[in-house]
């Protein structure tokens, strides 16, 4: 088809005009002719319904019959002398070059010219007849206006509307010349009115690029103040704001805002006074209001090109808009007998209510520097206003207190109803003051927005602070209170309280920012004022009590829930109570709390003490005793003892409610059984918060209601909910951190939760995804740890971490080894898992695996393995060499490169290959040369013991630090033995009451040990070897000695039955401290016995020595059955707490990964670092603690993790560090490279951390 006849030229019209149509919704939204030329251009890209338009259907028919035989004939041509075959790269190739020869043939530049010609006169035929239409409807509408010229001129067409409303037409430079002239203020308003619409017309770019324009811009500004006119000014306007580059949209802007400036001087517009209103619809009003609404539109637009320009474009938008805000604050009638005068903030504040312009222009660096910069050198008077009209807001808060008309009511009103068209002055005032506080606000979270204060206001003597700002709107919330979580409409979001609420919490988020606003002496005094006058039985200036404090609870849970401020509330004497007496918030607060929970506060009504109030505050010391600094400052208060008496109450309330039986009498409501669910859950939740630290864990197994915690935790955990409003993480690190404990890890599986666990990752290791239909098929996992399973396993790991969660879930139960599995059975416990993943030692338990090789590999890691053959080669070397980082050679987990993949042999049975033990570091067993051999030589001092201690001491870290390699051997060994028996005989240091041993030969002979006992010994007997410390015979003293301290620890132990596995058959588990003073004393069994005997009575022994203190006599009966050990609920508790004051980086990588810090100080103390540590560390760590004091246990824990540092947080960022932590030994720690800094610790912590561990025998709850 090589030519278009008449008859396709009319029906080529008819589907260009039907496409036109099609996508007149994409035209509207172009700002230019140009976007929507860009548009078309990629229409096929962005419209799914391109190929079924009829348009488009006519010319790929066209296309075909007109180059479909040229195509042809190229690809016969290329295929046949290429001999390709149209598959993979070769096609790409064949269809490029057909598509180029198509493009250069004759035939193709035929059909292209006859395209252009055909459509250049179907396009300019369209044109003729819209210019035709145009004129018609133009004619039609003058004849209309003027049948309706001396009727009043109504527009009910928006100003902001889209550019791309209504149709243009091209216009010459004559034309526009002309009407430059007709719009001259000296022309008849009628033709001023008819250029105007002509103008609108045409396109923006076209106006713009005239020679006339700037003497058309003076004439459109004047045509502003033209009531006739002025909505058509701003029509035009619009749609220069929509399509106009940043300098010309500048200086239509620029003079709107000077045009809206004489305005409000000509007009000389009074504000509204006492029962007087403002009507907008007045002419002038609406008129105004109309001209600031388009330059509020254009200020919240603006910012997101303002950028792409310089920065005086910018620049000039804000000043005159800071210009116009506040002229009248400069230049208007101040004197005191002149009435007020109405402002244009008054109107942009009615516009645009929270100043989001200003949140804009504020949110931005590029534009924030310069909206700070002018109103700090030339528009200070806005921000003095905006403080202005808080503090006057407030004042008149207080004023109408006991009126039933307040100001509020005008918030109410004017957001009350659909459209309103008259406004009181009060309702204009509430407008201002939620416009200034929105501004103030915004200004407040950035350092040069605080730079701009202290500000100086009227009828105030001196300048207003940042924290007197503050002051005022906590005043204004005890004003105005609304509770929290009421129906959050629009007129709640513009209450007093919700609005100063806001603010209080942007301040609360920004660290410096809350630094310098609420962590401030007056502001923690105004807060608390209400509750102190509580306290004291005074009546508190409330308007209602309960929402009030509320509020003040919300504020300060925020604040606790930062570090520098639960600092202040715990350690900063900043509230004057009683008599002038200053004591600190943290006391104060939890006080209050107590009174609410008893109901006691006796210038409260009972209503007033509600239970939602109660339990804000309850979370306010939630956000404290949920850190270690935090409980120690509370747990005097026993406030987890009234928290659990009240859920108890409760708990017996709610389950005698009467089932509701139809017909009969209404007992309780609904409503109230409803709020007594809630407060039992509340009271529950705020519980289980106890178990966020270890000494917190202990407090919460008082209480006897650890299985319900934890029941509600796992109702929780399963609906995936958040634990609360200011916590970051999920329950990981409760439910690890509860994991560490007997009587934790049995409530878990009482819950559900281990069961959920072990279906979980059951689930994600046989079931998978795979009923799902994929396109390709899952890749076979390389790593011994699929992706998909990592967090699961990860979840195992923290479960199993502790040896007393070990001993919960798995002591005395046999594998199932069943002759056989259905493939529907799931494992369901932690013995099942092992038995279908780890023993997989029959073809029963292969078949019943669907991935046998992955879940089989799985199931082995969780003994730290990797895959089958080499890593069962890792595992038994691991479990059968003994010893710390420069003491064995692990085989590595993965093949290498080269001719020999992996040069390690094999394991299987006894010898062990040498090649995986190295040479162990020289002991020094005679060093008499030595200064602290020579000071243990030499005659004690019997009358000044103390002395004595304290230059043994001096000589322990001088040697420590010079020769720490000295302190091993006969020189350890006589070092120990000499300081303990100073020690017990000491009156001041003998804690315990001292041994009185003797054991019976026959007794000792009958005694039996288990076969973890026994593992143990021959582990000891083997390391022992290895280090050259132990005779071949030396079992025949080990096993006795053993059986002497069993028989020892078994009479100080508390007669007892539990339901816990740990507490039923004596200490769980191996005594490493035992083994490790029986190396110590190279065998001796009589002098290890002696030591350990005498060593029982020290406080020393509590902590490192965890057989000795386990159920033990010497504590309390309710301590010893709680099966939690003191090493966790005290020695791992301070490692926390100077672990995120001394190493915060590290403290915050195991908050990210779900692993506490106290979880692997219990696993290294329990073993006595063997594994972790060479032989030489280990027995410094135990000099250490014996020489230097007990809580020199908690300072080497947190030298430990500091050393480990850099590793710690490169795990957590692989998501490694448990196991990395568990696998690998301490590489490179040394005790005496760490004792100048653990003394450091000693000098700030003793005074806390021994104090606690003295208090063993009776600690304060």
């Amino acid at each position: 088809m090589s030519q278009l006849s008449a008859e396709d030229e009319a029906e080529l019209q008819s589907l260009l005009k039907q496409l036109l149509r099609s996508i007149n919704d994409k035209f509207s939204d172009a700002p230019s002719t140009e976007c929507a030329e860009e548009i078309l251009l990629h229409l096929e890209e962005t419209d799914k319904n391109f190929h079924n338009y009829e348009f488009v259907k006519y010319l790929r028919q066209y296309v075909e019959s007109s180059l479909g035989t040229v195509v042809e004939e190229e690809t016969k041509n290329l295929t046949r002398r290429d001999g390709q075959h149209a598959i993979g790269s070769g096609h790409d190739t064949l269809i490029h070059a057909v598509t180029q020869r198509t493009r250069d043939s004759a035939e193709y530049q035929q059909m292209m010219q006859t395209l252009k010609n055909t459509m250049t006169i179907v396009v300019e035929s369209l044109i003729n007849k819209f210019e035709e239409d145009q004129m018609r409807k133009e004619e039609m509408h003058r004849e209309k206006q003027h049948n309706q010229s001396n009727s009043q001129y109504i527009d009910n067409c928006s100003d902001s509307d889209s550019s791309f409303n209504q149709s243009y037409a091209f216009i010459r430079q004559e034309q526009l010349q002309a009407l430059a002239e007709k719009l001259d203020s000296s022309r008849p308003k009628e033709v001023r009115w008819q250029a105007l619409q002509a103008l609108c017309c045409a396109p923006p770019s076209d106006v713009l690029s005239c020679e006339s324009w700037s003497s058309l811009r003076r004439n459109l500004c004047a045509a502003l103040t033209d009531p006739g006119l002025s909505d058509n000014v701003l029509q035009f306007f619009a749609k220069i704001f929509s399509s106009s580059p940043l300098n010309v949209t500048r200086e239509i802007y620029t003079s709107l805002a000077k045009s809206v400036e004489s305005s409000f001087l000509s007009h000389k517009l009074s504000f509204p006074t006492a029962s007087a209103a403002i009507d907008i619809n007045r002419p002038e009003i609406s008129r105004l209001l109309k001209q600031i609404r388009l330059m509020n539109d254009f200020q919240k637009e603006v910012t997101t090109f303002w950028i792409r320009h310089p920065e005086k474009y910018m620049e000039g938008i804000i000043e005159s808009t800071f210009s116009l805000l506040s002229f009248h604050h400069e230049h208007g009638s101040a004197s005191p007998g002149t009435e007020k005068a109405l402002e244009p903030i008054h109107l942009l504040a009615l516009l645009d209510i929270k100043a989001t312009w200003f949140k804009k222009w504020m949110h931005g660096y590029y534009s924030r520097t310069v909206v700070l910069r002018l109103l700090e050198r030339k528009y200070k008077s806005l921000i003095v206003a905006a403080i202005q009209q808080c503090i006057h807001y407030s004042e008149s808060c207080e004023r109408f207190t006991n009126e039933t008309t307040e100001p509020q009511s005008a918030e109410q009103q004017s957001t009350g109803s659909v459209q309103r068209g008259v406004y009181t002055g009060k309702e204009l005032e509430y407008a201002f003051f939620v416009h200034s506080l929105c501004v103030l606000g915004k200004l407040l979270i950035y350092i040069n927005g605080r730079k701009l204060f202290p500000i100086r206001v009227r009828k105030r003597k001196d300048p207003v602070i940042l924290t007197d700002l503050v002051v005022i709107l906590i005043n204004i919330i005890y004003q105005h209170p609304k509770p929290l979580h009421s129906d959050a409409s629009h007129t709640d979001s513009l209450s007093p309280s919700c609005l100063a609420m806001e603010v209080l919490w942007m301040l609360c988020e920004r660290t410096e920012c809350a630094a310098e606003c609420l962590y401030q002496t007056p502001v923690i005094e105004t807060l608390l004022a209400p509750v102190i006058a509580l306290l004291n039985g005074q009546q508190a200036k409330l308007k209602s009590p309960s929402a009030t404090l509320t509020l003040i609870a919300d504020v300060l849970a925020r604040i606790a829930n930062t570090d520098r401020g639960l600092a202040l509330f715990l350690y900063e004497k900043n509230l004057v109570v009683a008599h002038s007496e200053r004591t600190f918030a943290a006391h104060v607060i939890v006080q209050f709390t107590l009174r609410l929970l008893d109901k006691e506060l006796s210038s409260l009504s009972e209503s007033d003490m509600s239970h939602t109030s109660c339990g804000a505050f309850i979370f306010v010391c939630r956000q404290m005793y949920n850190t270690c600094e935090g409980l120690q400052v509370l747990r005097p208060y026993g406030l987890h003892k009234a928290v659990a008496a009240a859920w108890k109450k409760t708990s017996s309330l709610s389950e005698r409610v009467p089932t509701p039986v139809p017909g009969a009498a209404a007992g309780t409501s609904t409503q109230d059984v409803q709020n007594m669910h809630i407060w039992e859950e509340t009271l529950l939740d705020s519980l289980l918060n106890f178990a966020a630290t270890p000494k917190g864990l202990l407090l919460l197994q008082q209480t006897g209601a650890i299985n319900e915690c934890l029941s509600y935790m796992f109702s929780r955990f399963t609906k995936k909910l958040q634990v609360s409003r200011c916590e970051k993480f999920g329950y990981g690190v409760m439910v690890t951190q509860v994991a560490a404990t007997a009587p934790g890890v049995a409530a878990l599986h009482s819950s559900g939760f281990v069961r959920a666990l072990v279906v979980e990752l059951w689930s994600v290791l046989e079931c998978g995804s795979e009923d799902v239909g994929v396109v390709r098929p899952k890749p076979t996992p390389m790593d011994p740890i699929d992706r998909s399973c990592l967090k699961s396993f990860l979840s195992i790991v923290n479960l199993l971490s502790s040896s007393q969660s070990v001993w919960e879930l798995m002591g005395r139960q046999p594998l199932a080894n069943k002759s056989e599995y259905t493939l529907r059975e799931m494992p369901t416990s932690i013995p099942d898992l092992i038995d279908r993943l780890i023993v997989v030692n029959s073809d029963a338990k292969i078949h019943s695996l669907f991935h046998y090789e992955q879940s089989h590999t799985f199931g082995l890691r969780e003994f730290i393995i990797d895959n089958l053959s080499v890593e069962r080669n890792h595992v038994l070397v691991r479990v059968s060499v003994v010893g710390g980082p420069s003491e064995r050679m692990l085989p590595p987990r993965a093949l290498q490169q080269g001719e020999h993949p992996y040069p390690w042999p094999m394991f299987s049975s006894y010898p062990l290959p040498p090649c995986y033990t190295l040479e162990p570091t020289k002991i020094h067993h005679n060093s008499l040369d030595s200064e602290i051999s020579t000071f243990l030589a030499s005659s004690k001092d019997s009358k000044n013991e103390e002395s004595w201690m304290e230059i043994c001491r001096r000589q322990y870290c001088k040697v420590m630090t010079s020769k720490p390699n000295i302190l091993t051997g006969k020189v350890l060994a006589d070092l120990l033995e000499k300081v303990v028996a100073h020690l017990s005989n000491s009156a001041t240091d003998c804690f315990f009451s001292p041994a009185q041993y003797k054991a019976e030969e026959k007794s000792v002979k009958s005694a039996v040990l288990s076969s973890v006992e026994q593992l143990g010994i021959d582990t000891c007997l083997r390391y022992g070897s290895y280090l050259k410390l132990l005779t071949e015979d030396a079992v025949n003293d080990l096993t006795p000695l053993m059986k002497h301290i069993k028989i020892f620890l078994s009479t100080q132990r508390v007669k007892m039955a539990s339901e816990l596995i740990t507490l039923q058959d004596g200490y769980p588990g191996h005594d490493w401290l035992t083994s490790t003073v029986f190396l110590i004393m190279a065998g001796d069994m009589d002098r290890s016995l002696s030591l350990l005997l005498n060593l029982s009575s020290l406080l020393t022994s509590a902590f490192i020595w965890p057989a000795r203190i386990h159920a033990s006599v010497h504590v309390p009966v309710e301590l010893a059955e709680s099966g939690i050990p003191p090493v966790y609920w005290c020695t791992a508790h301070y490692v926390e707490m100077l672990l995120k004051a001394e190493v915060p980086l590290a403290h915050s990588a195991f908050r990210i990964s779900g692993f506490t810090p106290s979880q692997m100080c219990l696993h290294w103390l329990t073993q006595c670092f063997w594994n972790y540590l060479d032989w030489t560390e280990i027995c410094h760590y135990v000099s250490t603690c014996v020489v230097m004091g007990p809580d020199y246990q908690v300072y080497m824990c947190v030298a430990i993790f500091k050393h480990l540092q850099p590793d710690i947080l490169q795990r957590t960022q692989s998501q490694e560090l448990q196991v990395f932590l568990k696998e690998e030994p301490i590489q490179g720690f040394k005790v005496s490279d760490y004792l100048e800094l653990m003394e450091g610790l000693e000098r700030s912590y003793r005074h806390v951390v021994l104090t606690d561990m003295k208090a063993i025998r009776n600690p304060a709850e």
